[in-house]
Formats: C-alpha cells, structure tokens, sequence
C-alpha cells in the first residue's frame, strides 16, 4: 500500500480558526441583539452538526455491519468528521437554557390553558426532556468512543479482532442510532409545534442526515485523494459508490418527504394540516417550492448519469450543494415557528453558519494531524484498494 501521512496545510487550520472567530463573534452579537431569534439560528445550526457528527458515526457502522469494502480506504474521514460527537455535550448547553425562547410547551400558563398539552406533559415536561437528552448524547458519545478506540488501535496491532468488535458493537448501534435520532428530532424540532405530529418526521430527519453525512464524506474524501493524501492507488471508479449512494440516499428523503405530505393532505386534518400551511404562506411558500428543487430536482438531474458518480469535480460541487440542501432544510422545518409570516436570512443566520463550518473544518484538522488518514490496519483495506467498476 503506497500511504505516507503527511499534514494537511496550515491554511486548513487558518481557514477553520478564521470561519470559527469570526461566527462566533457573529453568535454573540446575535444573542445580544435578539437573543429570541439567535436560539432559533442556535437550533438550526445543532441540528445540522448532529447530523454531520451522529451521520458520519452511523456510516462508520454501517460500513461495519454490512462488511463493505469499498469504503473502508475512506473510512477515518467520517470517524474525523464523527469527532462532533463529544463537543456535542457543551453545544447542546445554550439550547437548554434557552428552552422557554424555543418551546411554548415550556410555559406554565400554555399548560394550564391547553388540554392537548396537558394529555403530553408525560412526555412533554422540561426533566424528562433533560434527561432524554442527556441520555441520547451520552449514547452517541459512548459508541464513538469505543468505534474510534478500535479503529485507531488496530492501526498499530493490525489484529482482525477489532474489526469483529466493531461489527458487533455496530449490530447494537444501529437500532440505537434509529431510535436516538428519531428523538432527537421530535424533540427538538417538531416540538417546536407541539399541537402538530407526524410518524414520519423521525425518518424524514434520518435521511437528511444520512444525505449530509454522505455529502461531507464525499467532499472530504475526494479533495484528500486529488490532492495526494489518502492512497495513489484509489482512482476516479473509487468515488462511484459516494454518488450513487448520495443519489440513492437523495431519493428516499424525497420520496418521505412527498409521503409525510401526501399522508396530511388525503387525511385533511386540522390537527395536522396547519404545519404545511404555516409554510405556504408569504415568502415561506417560495422557500417551500425552492426546496423542492434544490434539494431533490437539482441533485437528481445531476447525479443520475453514471458518468457523473466517478467525475471528481462534480462530486465535489455536487457534495456542498446537497449540505447546503440540508441546511436549508433544516431552515425549512425550524423557522417558521420564529419567522411566521416569511422568511428572512441575514448576517445572524450568516455567524451561526460560519461558525458550524468553522468547527468542523477546525476538528477534523485536529484529528487529522494525529492519526492517519487511512485505516492502515485495516484487514478490509486491501480489498477497498482493489475496487473496481465492471
């Protein structure tokens, strides 16, 4: 195998650092201009690294639990990009003390004046929430530990061992990412609206996260192996899983998405209905139309030639697009709780977003610089090396 590590260039660092002094500069301003709407921005943008941090480990299992080959040359970037994970412990602080700006379902007198509520306090009170939450992260935590424990030590035992440990652990995590995810998601966004529910809103955030996990992973993977960092041997036909599994991947949201719509508007429930209607009314219509497109009719047209899932240029361009498309899904299904009558997008939502970025880039620049880029000990490495299209 022709690996040598070599840093990733100081401008990398520069760049994160800058993105990260710069959007957090913007975040405290933002607090102290309009601290109401900066925990929205503060929620969006934690919910788009949860789906970075917990997606990139879920793949990592994934891989795992499925004996993929192809990906395991790839493997250490989404376990760099899973390095959210603990961080995750000191952002979710500012969300819980910010709960009573977030959640109507937080204030005494809502409870005491709404029936619907008081049939979900159970459910629906501030301890359980805190305990959920911490229990959730905790979790995430844990598995990300053991998961990069393995990796990294394998490295220097090259022991295949590790690699059966990690299946199993990988058997166990993945009922506990479905589960922790979906919670996640109900919790923090649609109990945003607490009158409104959907079984299908959990699946829908499972997606999205899973597209923009696959997106980093791309992004990262290629620019590292076009610019000489990961093996010489892996060539253009590597990359052709990443796009069609950012295709396939892309679909599905779509299809849950059309599903989850198609469901409240056949049963024409009041209940149910004002969700969608809070987002067609105003701006929030055009947003909701542009959604459509930039995440699903865009990314489809562009991926669905076999042609372009090996071209690494597109699949850069294409990696940015669809983690924009997250976020401004993620805007999507947050904000209008804040902004009812339309949309607005300025310098704060702007600091919130480089900061995000800024963090991401900042920790995988950390990682990267310890451990090796690849999974040399790896005894599946060989046989992603040796991948080929027929």
């Amino acid at each position: 195998m022709d690996y040598t590590k070599k840093p990733l260039p100081q401008i990398v660092g520069k760049t994160g650092f800058g993105l990260l002094g710069i959007g957090l500069i913007l975040v405290a301003v933002s607090f102290a201009v309009d601290s109401h709407r900066a925990f929205f921005d503060y929620l969006w943008m934690y919910m788009f690294l949860v789906s970075i941090g917990v997606g990139s480990l879920a793949l990592v299992a994934l891989e795992y639990l499925v004996g993929a080959t192809w990906s395991t040359p790839f493997r250490r970037v989404s376990e760099f990009l899973a390095s959210i994970i603990p961080l995750l412990i000191i952002l979710v602080i500012p969300l819980l003390f910010g709960m009573h700006d977030l959640f109507h379902w937080t204030h005494a007198e809502t409870l005491e004046n709404d029936p619907l509520l008081q049939a979900k306090a159970p459910y629906l009170n501030e301890s359980f929430f805190f305990i959920r939450t911490g229990i959730i992260i905790l979790i995430w935590v844990v598995f990300y530990y053991l998961f990069i424990r393995n990796s990294v030590k394998q490295d220097e035992t090259k022991d295949p061992l590790l690699t059966k440990q990690s299946i199993k652990l990988s058997a166990v995590f993945a009922i506990l990412f479905m589960f922790t995810i979906t919670f996640t998601a109900i919790d923090w966004m649609m109990s945003l609206e607490f009158h409104w529910f959907s079984t299908m809103f959990g699946v829908y955030y499972f997606a999205g996260t899973v597209v923009a996990a696959f997106a980093a992973a791309t992004f990262c993977s290629v620019l590292l192996n076009e610019n000489g960092y990961l093996v010489s041997r892996l060539k253009n036909n590597n990359y052709y899983s990443f796009g069609t599994l950012l295709f396939g991947f892309n679909v599905f949201w779509a299809y849950i998405g059309f599903s989850q719509y198609m469901l409240i508007w056949y049963a024409d429930l009041p209940e149910e209905t004002f969700w969608v209607m809070m987002r067609m009314k105003g701006s929030w219509n055009y947003f909701s139309i542009g959604l459509i497109f930039i995440h699903f009719v865009i990314p489809f047209l562009m991926l669905l030639p076999r042609s372009s899932k090996v071209k690494p240029k597109l699949l850069v361009v294409m990696s940015v697009w669809l983690l924009a498309a997250h976020a401004y899904d993620l805007y999507w299904l947050i904000m209008p709780s804040f902004y009812t009558s339309g949309f607005t997008f300025g310098w704060s939502e702007l600091g919130f977003l480089m900061f995000a970025v800024g963090l991401v880039i900042t920790v995988f620049k950390m990682r990267a610089d310890k451990i090796n880029m690849v999974p040399v000990g790896d005894p599946k490495l060989e046989a992603g090396l040796n991948f080929h299209l027929n």
